[in-house]
C-alpha cells in the first residue's frame, strides 16, 4: 500500500487532468494562488482535482474524491493571477481536505495504482486495445488532424493504460463523463468506457454526415436550416451542450421580435449564423455573442410617449429652480413647439386612419386600436424628432444641469448623462472597431442602452472641456450626433450599423464657448445662464440648500435657524461664485457643527444670526470692493464681470512732472522716462490698448480740458489697476481710464459715489460692451449707486432685477465729454460744451511745442 501523502490542492474548474498529459492552467483565485506558493515552496507537487460545480468558492464538499497528482513544470506570473504548466503523473485519492491559513486548502492522500489485466496477452484485451486506437485514430481523421501529428500521438504512447488516459483527456466530452474515466482503475474496464464513447462520437459524425447528404439531395433552404438546427440539439445534447444551444435560441427569439430594420436584420442574421457554426470555446465565440447581446439590448423600437403639458412642465421648472426666468421661458419656448407640431401630427394620423378605416370596412385587414395607438405614437416622436439642440452655457453652480434633468421628468422622458470633461479619443463617442481586444461601443451607443428608450434626454456635460490627442478628436465626432440633417443614420464603430438618433434630445452644457470648436458651436441654440443675485441666492438658500444640508446632518426641522442678517453675511463675506455651490458647502459646515452642538446635549436648537456666523465659519474669506469714502483726484471706479459675478475697481493715475521746463525751444531734450506711460496691475493686451488710446485722447484735448501741454506731454504717466496678483483684460475700462487720466492731469477730482464701464475711441465716443448686469450688481454690492453706462446698453438694464434698477441712478453716456460732465466733481456740459470748475492757473511759459496761452475751457 502506498504511503500517505499531504499536498496542496489545485481546484479545478470545468476539465479534469489525467495522468501523462501536460496542461497550461490559469489560477487567479487567492487561496489556489496560496496553494501554488506552498507547492512551489515544496517539491512542487499538487494535488489536482475537479469540482463537481463551478462556483468561485472552493469548497471540500464541492470537490471530488479522486484526482490526479501533478508537478508543475513552468510557472510565469501576470498581473491577474499565474500561469502554470502543470504535468499529470498518478491517480490519487483525496482522503481528507484541510484549510490551512496562509497556504489553502491541502489533503492527505493517497497514491492508486492501475489494475492491470491478469494476462497482458490475452487475445481479447489485446484486440480490446487495438480497437481502441483504431476507433481513437479514426475519430481524429474526422477531426481533422494532419495525418503527421495524428502518427506522432499514436505512436508516442504504447502502454493500453496510458494510451487510455491521453485520449480520454482529448476526446470532447462532459467534465463529469471525464471523472467516470479517471476514477475507473482497471484498464481494460477503462479501455471498454473508452471505447463506447469514442464509438458515439463516431455515430454522431457518421449521422452527421448522412443528414447533411440528405438535405443537400432533398430539402429546400428553409427546411435545410430547420433540420440543421435539429441536427445540432441532438450532437449538443449529445456532447452535455445543451446550455449553448438553448442561449442561441433565446438569443435568436430575442432578435426576432425586435422588428430590426432591413440592413441591420441583414447584419444581425449573418452574425448570428457565425455564432451558430462556432466553437463555443474559441474567443470568436464570445466576441460574435457580445455583439449581437449589444445589439438586442439597443432600443430599437422602444420609445416613451412625451408628456407635453406646458402647465404641469411650468410648475416642474418652478418647483426645481429659483429664478432663471429667461431661461425657463426658453425651454417652456422649445416645449411649446414640440407640443404643436405632436397636436398636429396626432391629427393627420387619425384623419389618415379614418379614411383607411373606411377603406379596409368589412374586410379581414380591418385596422385595430392598438395598432392605430401605436401609429399615433410614432407619428408624434417623428414629428417632434428634429429640433433645436439646446446648449446651456454659464457659470459654474448655477443649475445647467439640473435644468436638463427638470425637462426630462417635465417631458415624461428617461434621462441619461454623459460627462465629456477630459475626453481625448475619438472613439470614446462611436467606439472601436470590433477588430480591436476588448473593443466596446462609444458613449452615445452605451447611453441608448441604459435608457432602455430611443428618445431620451441625453445631457453631454461639459462639452467645452473635450480635449485633442493623437487618437482623434472627440469634438469631430459630436458633429454627426449633434447634426438634425446627420444623426438619423449615426453609426457606432463598433455596431458598425446606423442607429437614428433623431428622436434624442440632446441638451449640452458648457462653461466657456470660446473653447468649444466653431462647427460644433454651430450646430447649437445657445442658452445663456448669467448667475444668481444676491437676493436670488438668499431665496434658494432658504427653499433649497439648506433643508437639504439639514436632512444631511441629520437635523429636523426647527433644530437650526439662519436668520436672513446671518444668510446675507454667509453669502458676501464666505462666497464669491455666480452659482450657489460654494454656498451650499458653507450652510453644509453651519449644520454639521450644529448637529455636533445638539448631539453633545448642549442644546436642543441652534439660531445662528449675524453675529455668530464667524464662530460657525471662521474667519471671512471674501473681501469685496466697497466704494470710495472721498473724491480723489486721478482715482476713478470701473466696473468688472467675471464667470462669477460682478465687481468694482479702481483705477490710479499718477502724473510725475519735471521739475523744470527747458529756457528755450530745443535747449534741452526731455528727460529720459518723462512722457511715457508705465502700466502696472497685470493687465492684459487689450487693457493695454485702452489705456494708449486713453493717453492719446486726453493729450489731443489737452487744451480743450484746461490741461497744461507741459505736463499732459512731458509727465511720466503711471496707471495702476490695484489686485495686481489677478490679470486684468477687455476694453470696457476705457471710460474709467480716461476720466482718471483727465483727473490727474487736469487736477478735477473725480466722484466716489460714481462707476463706470464703456469702450473709448481716438474721438471720444463711447462704444457699447457686455456683462452689464453682473457690472451693475457688482456695484450695487459695492454701494454705489451713480452708474455710466454706454448709450447703447441702455436696453440691458431690462436683466436688472426691478428692485436693484430702482435704486439707482444709471446714466447713458454716447461720448466721453458727457461722462466727465457726471464723474469729474463740478465739471458740467453747457450748451454742448464741458465746463470744468475754477482751479488755479498754472505758470505761465513756454511749454514743450513752443508758446503756450494758458486759458479755461470754453
Amino acid at each position: 500500500m502506498s504511503e500517505k501523502l499531504m499536498l496542496p490542492v489545485l481546484p479545478l474548474r470545468e476539465t479534469v487532468i489525467f495522468p501523462g498529459t501536460a496542461v497550461p492552467i490559469s489560477a487567479g483565485r487567492p487561496g489556489t494562488l496560496q496553494a501554488i506558493e506552498a507547492a512551489l515552496a515544496g517539491d512542487r507537487r499538487m494535488l489536482a482535482v475537479a469540482q463537481r460545480e463551478n462556483r468561485d468558492e472552493v469548497e471540500p464538499e464541492n470537490l471530488y474524491n479522486v484526482g490526479t497528482i501533478v508537478r508543475i513544470a513552468q510557472v510565469q506570473k501576470g498581473a491577474g493571477g499565474v500561469q502554470l504548466l502543470i504535468q499529470g503523473e498518478h491517480r490519487a485519492l483525496a482522503l481528507h481536505y484541510a484549510q490551512t491559513p496562509g497556504t489553502g486548502l491541502s489533503a492527505h492522500v493517497r497514491e492508486m495504482t492501475d489494475l492491470a489485466p491478469v494476462n497482458a496477452e490475452d487475445p481479447a484485451f489485446l484486440a480490446l486495445h487495438r480497437e481502441v486506437r483504431d476507433r481513437a485514430a479514426e475519430l481524429g481523421r474526422r477531426r481533422g488532424i494532419p495525418a503527421e501529428m495524428l502518427q506522432q500521438f499514436m505512436e508516442g504512447v504504447t502502454e493500453p493504460g496510458a494510451f487510455a488516459d491521453l485520449v480520454s483527456f482529448y476526446v470532447e466530452m462532459a467534465p463529469e463523463a471525464k471523472q467516470k474515466l479517471l476514477e475507473i482503475l482497471s484498464v481494460e474496464e477503462r479501455l471498454r468506457s473508452l471505447l463506447l464513447i469514442v464509438q458515439r462520437q463516431l455515430a454522431l459524425l457518421e449521422a452527421q454526415e448522412e443528414i447533411q447528404a440528405q438535405v443537400q439531395e432533398e430539402l429546400g433552404e428553409r427546411q435545410r436550416e430547420m433540420l440543421l438546427r435539429e441536427q445540432m440539439k441532438a450532437i449538443q445534447r449529445e456532447l452535455g451542450e445543451e446550455d449553448e444551444g438553448r442561449e442561441l435560441e433565446e438569443l435568436r427569439e430575442k432578435i426576432e421580435a425586435l422588428a430590426l430594420p432591413e440592413g441591420v436584420a441583414e447584419e444581425v442574421e449573418r452574425e448570428l449564423s457565425r455564432l451558430e457554426r462556432t466553437n463555443p470555446q474559441s474567443a470568436e465565440y464570445q466576441v460574435i455573442r457580445t455583439y449581437l447581446e449589444w445589439m438586442t439590448d439597443l432600443p430599437w423600437n422602444t420609445r416613451t410617449e412625451d408628456k407635453l403639458a406646458l402647465g404641469a412642465a411650468e410648475e416642474i421648472l418652478n418647483e426645481d429652480h429659483y429664478g432663471l426666468e429667461d431661461v425657463k421661458d426658453r425651454v417652456l419656448e422649445f416645449l411649446a413647439v414640440r407640443q404643436l407640431a405632436a397636436r398636429r401630427a396626432e391629427a393627420e394620423a387619425k384623419e389618415e386612419a379614418s379614411v383607411e378605416a373606411e377603406a379596409l370596412e368589412g374586410t379581414e385587414a380591418e385596422q385595430t386600436p392598438e395598432a392605430l395607438e401605436k401609429e399615433i405614437v410614432v407619428a408624434k416622436a417623428k414629428a417632434t424628432a428634429k429640433g433645436p439642440i439646446l446648449l446651456f452655457a454659464g457659470p459654474p453652480g448655477v443649475g445647467k444641469t439640473s435644468i436638463a434633468k427638470s425637462i426630462a421628468r417635465a417631458l415624461g422622458r428617461k434621462y441619461v448623462r454623459i460627462a465629456l470633461g477630459g475626453v481625448r479619443d475619438e472613439a470614446d463617442i462611436r467606439g472601436h472597431r470590433r477588430t480591436y481586444v476588448g473593443a466596446m461601443p462609444g458613449r452615445i451607443a452605451q447611453a441608448l442602452k441604459q435608457a432602455k428608450s430611443r428618445n431620451p434626454v441625453i445631457l453631454l456635460d461639459e462639452v467645452d472641456k473635450l480635449g485633442v490627442s493623437y487618437q482623434g478628436d472627440p469634438s469631430s465626432a459630436l458633429l454627426e450626433v449633434l447634426d438634425p440633417a446627420q444623426n438619423h443614420e449615426f453609426t457606432d464603430h463598433y455596431l458598425g450599423v446606423p442607429f437614428d438618433l433623431s428622436e434624442v434630445l440632446f441638451i449640452a452644457t458648457a462653461n466657456y464657448t470660446q473653447n468649444i470648436p466653431a462647427p460644433l458651436y454651430d450646430r447649437m441654440e445657445a442658452v445663456e445662464f448669467r448667475g444668481y443675485t444676491e437676493a436670488e441666492k438668499k431665496n434658494i438658500a432658504e427653499r433649497y440648500l439648506l433643508p437639504r444640508q439639514m436632512e444631511q446632518a441629520g437635523l429636523h426641522e426647527g433644530e437650526l435657524q439662519l436668520t436672513p442678517d446671518a444668510l446675507e453675511r454667509v453669502i458676501s463675506e464666505y462666497t464669491r461664485e455666480a452659482g450657489v455651490r460654494q454656498l451650499e458647502r458653507e450652510l453644509g459646515k453651519v449644520a454639521r457643527k450644529a448637529a455636533r452642538r445638539i448631539a453633545t446635549g448642549g442644546t436642543t436648537g441652534v439660531e445662528v444670526d449675524g453675529e455668530a456666523v464667524k464662530d460657525f465659519l471662521g474667519r471671512t474669506r471674501v473681501h469685496p470692493e466697497r466704494a470710495g469714502r472721498e473724491d480723489v483726484v486721478g482715482v476713478s471706479t470701473g466696473m468688472y464681470y467675471t464667470p462669477v459675478g460682478g465687481d468694482i475697481m479702481f483705477i490710479e493715475v499718477s502724473a510725475q512732472q519735471r521739475s523744470q521746463a527747458p529756457a528755450a525751444e530745443g535747449a534741452e531734450q526731455a528727460q529720459p522716462g518723462f512722457g511715457n506711460l508705465v502700466l502696472t496691475g497685470q493687465l492684459g493686451d487689450v487693457m493695454k490698448e485702452s489705456a494708449r488710446a486713453a493717453l492719446t485722447y486726453a493729450r489731443a484735448n489737452a487744451a480743450r480740458y484746461g490741461i497744461d501741454p507741459r505736463k499732459a506731454w512731458g509727465s511720466e504717466l503711471h496707471i495702476h489697476v490695484p489686485a495686481g496678483a489677478i490679470p486684468k483684460d477687455g476694453p470696457s475700462a476705457g471710460v474709467a481710464m480716461t476720466t482718471a487720466l483727465v483727473s490727474a492731469l487736469s487736477g478735477t477730482p473725480v466722484r466716489n459715489d460714481v462707476a463706470m464701464t464703456g469702450e473709448v475711441t481716438l474721438t471720444g465716443r463711447v462704444l457699447p460692451i457686455g456683462g452689464v448686469k453682473e457690472k451693475l450688481l457688482g456695484a450695487h454690492r459695492s454701494g454705489i449707486r451713480t452708474i455710466l453706462l454706454p448709450k447703447e446698453n441702455e436696453a440691458d438694464l431690462d436683466d436688472l432685477p426691478a428692485d436693484v434698477l430702482s435704486q439707482m441712478e444709471v446714466h447713458g453716456v454716447a461720448t466721453i465729454d458727457e461722462a466727465l460732465s457726471i464723474a469729474l466733481r463740478g465739471a458740467q456740459m453747457t450748451e454742448g460744451k464741458l465746463r470744468f470748475p475754477e482751479l488755479p492757473l498754472p505758470p505761465a511759459g513756454r511749454g514743450l511745442e513752443g508758446e503756450v496761452r494758458l486759458h479755461r475751457p470754453v
